[in-house]
């Protein structure tokens, strides 16, 4: 195990609502550069009419997409952002709920919102960074 202090002093905390028809992952990432974030996460609730997720397969290296094209409720979305090079890189996991009670999950590669989304989101002081890991082929945060 490894770890960094991010925050020893007050943290910024942003209330973000999402309207129907947003793209959450696109928004948060512009979000992201424009508030010029470096070390983030964050929580969310809401519903999405339609969402893409992914499930990571180690073997080949790259996400398989689960398409979701049915009204779901979020039951629970949580996440980071963290540099990659120069850009701020949202990383997200979702946990989402079917009509029939059923709940699905993965990585949250794209959501439309509807009708609401509620995320809230806490920026600390410090930066982290990601970097390419060889072994897996992902970006991961570097302490």
């Amino acid at each position: 195990m490894r770890y960094k202090i991010l925050n020893a002093e007050q943290k910024v905390t942003y209330a973000l609502v999402f309207d129907s028809g947003d793209d959450v992952m696109a928004l948060l990432k512009s979000f992201a550069k424009q508030h010029s974030l470096k070390a983030s996460h964050f929580t969310a609730i809401g519903a999405f009419s339609e969402a893409t997720l992914g499930y990571f397969d180690y073997a080949r290296k790259g996400y398989d997409r689960i398409l979701v094209r049915e009204q779901v409720e979020v039951v629970s979305l949580m996440g980071d952002i963290a540099l990659y090079g120069d850009e701020p890189k949202v990383h997200a996991h979702v946990v989402l709920g079917r009509s029939d009670g059923m709940a699905m999950g993965g990585h949250l590669i794209q959501g439309t919102v509807y009708p609401t989304l509620e995320l809230i989101l806490e920026e600390s002081p410090s930066y982290l960074q990601r970097r390419m890991d060889e072994e897996t082929g992902l970006p991961l945060i570097e302490i």
